[in-house]
């Protein structure tokens, strides 16, 4: 018996993902697909990559409007990909998340390890009124990045 193991595609991100993104849609057509609550996740999910290696802010506004999903693994992953676009105009719709307690904790805590990730400082406030937020996961999420943060204006960041 052999282990016939494939290797995965690693996305231009450095991730490995868990549903390929579609080569051939459009931002109108992955945005339609990404908030149809009928369609599978996998197509879903696909949808979601495919609008992260777009890259646009069109794209990244997409991604944002999948925040309304009732699946928390889908607004999870959601957040977990603005962190990875690095985009400024995805900060208004991940502090809404963050910020929002009745939102599932591993959407708060993807949402602030992506304020993080983009590096706009402005995003520091809000990181510092959740440090001590009652879920540990969250707070430890939020001084993670501003950690980020603090480390990304400092002259080893630059020297890396």
């Amino acid at each position: 018996m052999t282990n016939d193991r494939r290797i995965p595609n690693v996305s231009q991100f450095g991730s490995v993902d868990p549903a390929p993104a579609d080569k051939k849609g459009s931002i109108v057509s992955w945005s339609a697909s990404l908030c149809d609550e009928s369609l599978p996740m996998f197509q879903r999910m696909r949808s979601v990559f495919s609008l992260r290696n777009d890259g646009s802010d069109q794209a990244c506004l997409s991604l944002c409007s999948g925040f309304s999903a009732s699946s928390a693994l889908l607004r999870h992953e959601l957040a977990y990909v603005l962190g990875q676009m690095q985009n400024d105009v995805a900060l208004p719709a991940l502090i809404e998340r963050l910020s929002d307690l009745d939102e599932h904790i591993m959407v708060r805590h993807e949402a602030a390890e992506a304020l993080g990730a983009i590096g706009n400082i402005s995003a520091k406030p809000v990181l510092e009124e959740f440090l001590n937020d009652s879920n540990i996961e969250v707070a430890e999420s939020c001084e993670v990045a501003i950690d980020l943060l603090n480390w990304c204006s400092t002259a080893e960041w630059e020297d890396d």
